[in-house]
């Protein structure tokens, strides 16, 4: 029986070596793990691999999503310190964009109102994000024109981007063929996970079912082939497709 442990210890220390190896650990461990196996074991286990493990990164990722959520209001907070020292077009830019990343769209919208004033009212990322802000808040008019500005203007600034909004904002607006020809362009065009997504869901909107149709079994048969990291950085793309369509008849 003894020499039972004593070889279960020596085949965890193996498994943990085989770890240290593939992911580049410096070769003391394995010294450790072979001198003591038993106790460099424990050591490894705590000191290397737990923290490489998903769990620990998952647990990471909760405390941090947790810490942001008890003080929503930290990047605000620090946005307006630094606009009230140093009052800059870049800082009222900044200003805009933690209001708008805290959820404070009437905030959001007054602040980049302010920015579209001064020496950045050309920018075009700066009139992207103050779309997106008066779509939020329910500007629809105002924001396509801002969109459609920067389409004329800036055709090549991010342009997968500039249609998804540009289409979202005619949608709100009830224009609906006119979202149609943007998405269905922009699917074609860039073929991203996010074009299809938006086009689907116009397609069902608009009772265009076999476009509709079409569209989600083409995005499933793309699902089954996502790692599970593209799975959990799609997973609320996802959502929203599967909300959309979980009505059909």
């Amino acid at each position: 029986m003894p020499y039972i442990g004593v070889g279960f210890h020596i085949l965890v220390a193996l498994f943990f070596a085989v770890h240290a190896v593939r992911n580049g650990r410096e070769m003391y461990w394995l010294m450790i793990l072979f001198m003591f196996p038993l106790l460099g074991s424990v050591v490894y286990f705590f000191a290397v691999y737990l923290p490489d493990t998903k769990l620990e990164r998952g647990m990471r990722k909760t405390v941090t999503a947790a810490a942001r959520t008890l003080d929503r209001g930290r990047d605000v907070r620090e946005a307006q310190k630094a606009y009230d020292l140093v009052p800059t077009a870049q800082n009222q830019t900044r200003l805009a964009e933690a209001y708008l990343n805290a959820g404070d769209t009437a905030q959001a919208v007054q602040h980049y109102d302010l920015c579209l004033q001064g020496p950045f009212a050309r920018d075009a990322e700066i009139r992207m994000n103050a779309a997106y802000a008066k779509i939020l808040h329910g500007q629809i008019t105002d924001a396509i024109a801002l969109l459609e500005a920067v389409r004329k203007e800036q055709p090549n600034h991010r342009p997968e981007q500039q249609a998804l909004l540009l289409g979202q904002a005619y949608v709100s607006a009830g224009r609906q063929q006119e979202a149609g020809v943007i998405f269905a362009d922009a699917a074609a065009r860039f073929g991203s996970m996010e074009t299809r997504v938006e086009y689907a869901i116009w397609a069902l909107q608009a009772g265009e079912q076999s476009t509709a149709d079409s569209l989600y079994a083409e995005i499933q048969q793309t699902m089954k082939h996502w790692s599970r990291d593209t799975k959990s950085l799609n997973s609320d793309l996802v959502k929203r497709l599967n909300k959309a369509f979980s009505g059909r008849t």
